[in-house]
């Protein structure tokens, strides 16, 4: 299973500056950017459900040249949702009412499918009396084109056209324009890694789709960028530690014993253990 809200939260929180300039320029003129702290993440129980839910990224920023604050709240939803404006509300109350600070409400919708537009409103009317109208901004990744986006010297870009609408038979090719974007950004090797493999998680081609990106890398002439390889190779380890992990987790399932899985496929005690947790748990 893919822990879509970490992958987002990671992504964002590293390049939070650089998601401002992207999808909200004029947020990003107004606030002072040495000002930017992230609050802890509030928990709060939906009465309705009995289920808790988690903030994904809640920012206490300063307006430029004001001592005055506001929050920015950005969740990830990964999928559609009937009342999921109204569940943004509840957060709005909630954190309004913790903080008492304005807040900006931002959602990031990264499901594939529908491809409709989700709405970004709740309300409370009456005949004679408007009691509520809510909204957010939302930033829909599936009625975006990733083609907008090949020119943007962001990182944001670069890993976030990996969810953008893309039709199956492009798929080689915008993982392919992602990397060389990613290339000419300059950031250090960690930054480089998490947009890599958040694009690898997205982009997860099968054989055929792999041959089609080899070739359309090398027309790019990636392969001679020390970046590329650096992700390459980071994408093989990657690989060859989720095989080593499928043939333990076979093993286990056998019933071979924990220090016999690691010996024969080179895991530690420790990452043979976890493994055998994860499969009881699934049972």
């Amino acid at each position: 299973m893919i822990d879509h809200d970490r992958l987002f939260k990671e992504l964002i929180s590293t390049f939070f500056v650089e998601f401002l300039d992207l999808f909200l320029p004029q947020v990003a003129q107004e606030i002072d950017r040495d000002s930017i702290h992230f609050l802890p993440q509030d928990v709060f129980t939906d009465v309705t459900s009995g289920e808790k839910k988690e903030i994904d990224l809640l920012a206490q920023v300063k307006y430029g040249q004001q001592d005055t604050y506001f929050l920015i709240h950005v969740e990830n939803q990964s999928y559609t949702q009937s009342e999921f404006a109204k569940r943004m509300f509840k957060y709005f109350a909630r954190l309004y009412e913790k903080y008492d600070l304005p807040i900006y409400p931002v959602v990031i919708f990264s499901f594939d499918e529908p491809k409709r537009a989700e709405s970004t409103n709740h309300c409370v009317t009456f005949t004679d009396l408007n009691v509520l109208d809510f909204n957010f901004r939302a930033i829909q990744l599936n009625q975006l084109s990733w083609r907008d986006y090949l020119t943007q010297p962001n990182p944001v870009a670069a890993a976030l056209m990996a969810k953008m609408n893309i039709r199956k038979e492009e798929r080689p090719q915008v993982k392919a324009e992602c990397l060389r974007l990613l290339t000419t950004l300059r950031l250090d090797p960690a930054r480089m890694q998490l947009i890599s493999g958040f694009v690898g998680v997205y982009l997860d081609l099968n054989a055929t789709e792999e041959e089609v990106f080899k070739v359309t890398a090398d027309r790019m002439e990636l392969t001679k960028k020390e970046e590329y390889k650096q992700m390459v190779t980071s994408w093989e380890r990657e690989g060859a530690q989720k095989t080593r992990e499928e043939i333990a987790l076979n093993l286990l399932r056998r019933g071979m014993i924990i220090e016999e899985v690691a010996q024969i496929t080179g895991l530690n005690i420790e990452q043979v253990q976890q493994l055998q947790v994860q499969l009881f748990e699934g049972k």
